[in-house]
């Protein structure tokens, strides 16, 4: 049932602007005020955060429908529920929950992840950003690089280095808000593909982040990110899966349409082939991104699970 109500609204409001979306490389504020109204924003986010009281599960198959008709809204919407508000519920104060998690999970605002660096992306630890705590606030200073949602976000949350250890030790996490002065937002990435997603450099130039806005314990912001790309992991996986359905249905269309020698090719064996490997394959990624999300709806560890589900479907 859920899934074909998103289904019919992917089809419905987004796959007639999908194309358009990408070839002029703008940000579709229609299409994602429209998921906001749909409930689409905070799918796995419990009601009393204006979420939609759903789970993980929920979301990897909504993750995949949109998927399936927009890499480049699927990637938003991934970007905010999993990156921008995932680290905000999963270890924010009663506090910050209730500032930033109902405008995050209504989709009145967006949210938007900052980790990468030059040097550091999935190794973390090469985090250059530092914050000094000044009074009652952390004065940072420093850039992130290929964060996507950036300029259009409303709320951030992005590591800095607090600590003076090596590697990961020292590494803290902070909520910022999106009209912080100092907060620089730059030039637009000119991408070869998902160019209907936003994604910018972001620097950081003495920027004042109220004490308040640690997230987390201080010195916890490496730990805190590598849970998130955990559950992050889960919907990318469920993006790639949705795309990999729709080249399937596309050449599966195609071999149907298509006439050799008086009939259609999907008729011939050799092509039967093909199409009958994408299918098992498309289906076994489908196991692997389902079996994580179960797993994570039921409070297990899921870094294995989610990085094969991950390599495999995107493969």
């Amino acid at each position: 049932m859920f899934q074909s109500v998103v289904r019919d609204f992917a089809d419905s409001e987004i796959a007639p602007r999908a194309a358009e979306i990408d070839r002029s490389d703008e940000f579709p504020h229609d299409v994602v005020k429209k998921m906001a109204e749909n409930g689409l924003m905070g799918i796995p986010y419990p009601e009393e955060y204006e979420g939609a009281g759903g789970d993980t599960m929920m979301y990897a198959i909504a993750m995949e429908e949109v998927a399936r008709v927009s890499g480049s809204v699927a990637l938003t919407l991934a970007a905010h529920i999993s990156l921008g508000t995932g680290p905000i519920y999963s270890v924010g104060t009663d506090a910050q929950k209730k500032k930033y998690l109902p405008d995050l999970c209504s989709g009145r605002g967006l949210g938007a992840f900052g980790l990468t660096e030059p040097g550091a992306g999935s190794d973390a630890g090469g985090t250059k950003t530092r914050a000094v705590k000044n009074g009652d606030h952390w004065v940072i200073n420093g850039g992130k690089h290929w964060i996507t949602n950036a300029g259009v976000a409303k709320t951030y949350v992005v590591t800095a280095r607090t600590g003076d250890g090596e590697g990961t030790r020292g590494i803290s996490a902070f909520i910022v808000d999106g009209d912080t002065p100092g907060l620089k937002v730059a030039t637009k990435e000119d991408k070869v593909g998902l160019r209907g997603s936003e994604t910018h450099p972001l620097f950081f130039e003495d920027m004042k982040v109220p004490a308040e806005n640690l997230l987390g314990e201080e010195g916890t912001g490496f730990r805190t990110f590598m849970k998130t790309l955990d559950g992050g992991r889960i919907s990318i996986g469920a993006m790639a899966l949705g795309l990999a359905q729709a080249a399937y249905d596309a050449a599966l269309d195609y071999a149907k349409q298509r006439e050799q020698f008086g009939k259609s090719i999907s008729k011939f064996q050799a092509i039967q082939f093909k199409l009958a490997n994408m299918a098992m394959e498309i289906e076994a990624a489908r196991h692997l991104i389902y079996g994580a999300a179960r797993l994570k709806d039921g409070g297990q560890k899921i870094t294995v699970q989610s990085s094969m589900a991950k390599l495999y479907a995107s493969e």
